[in-house]
């Protein structure tokens, strides 16, 4: 692929968290080949009282666009159960976000990129340190781990046991400086 993009996608879920989940990463994985993912982690509800998410982020190549990327993840999140009519601080089956496109600034086809949830919520920043630590995020520059490392709000989460395909996904095995080992978690549809 030698026009693919570099994108990373947020994935979460509150309900039947686990079953969403796999169904999110088969359908990626059998669309756009190999996977980079994060380990899986479990935080409350930010903005409304609910059952707590399970999150990940997940790196991908392609060579759609903005707007071809984001209509497939909106099927698939509708496939899964997803009700875009829903209150926005409320379950979800399964929320797919567009993180980072290459080093897009702005909005394409209504995505706003990169995604402001990246430096706000601990449950986007935290995965996406993890697997994509010394990426440069596209607007303040700073890579993913200085930017986890500065992140100062109060928000709580832990890694959770997850395994996919047969295969432990989460925990990630991580050195102290953040950075990935080279045990990556990545895997592809031809691996299962």
């Amino acid at each position: 692929m030698s026009n693919a993009a570099r994108v990373y996608i947020s994935i979460g879920s509150n309900i039947e968290r686990e079953r969403h989940i796999h169904a999110a990463l088969n359908a990626l994985a059998e669309h756009y080949g190999r996977l980079t993912v994060s380990s899986v982690y479990e935080s409350e509800a930010v903005g409304f009282d609910g059952e707590h998410f399970l999150n990940l982020v997940v790196g991908l190549q392609t060579e759609e666009s903005v707007s071809t990327l984001s209509r497939f993840l909106k099927a698939l999140e509708a496939e899964n159960g997803r009700h875009h009519d829903a209150p926005k601080f409320s379950a979800r089956t399964l929320d797919l976000d567009i993180l980072t496109y290459d080093d897009r600034v702005g909005v394409f086809d209504g995505v706003e990129l990169p995604r402001s949830e990246i430096l706000t919520n601990a449950f986007v920043l935290c995965p996406l340190a993890e697997i994509a630590p010394v990426d440069q995020h596209p607007v303040n520059g700073q890579n993913y781990t200085e930017l986890w490392s500065q992140y100062a709000r109060d928000q709580k989460l832990w890694v959770v046991p997850f395994s996919w395909r047969g295969e432990v996904i989460s925990p990630r095995a991580i050195h102290s400086s953040g950075d990935s080992s080279d045990d990556s978690s990545e895997v592809s549809a031809a691996d299962a």
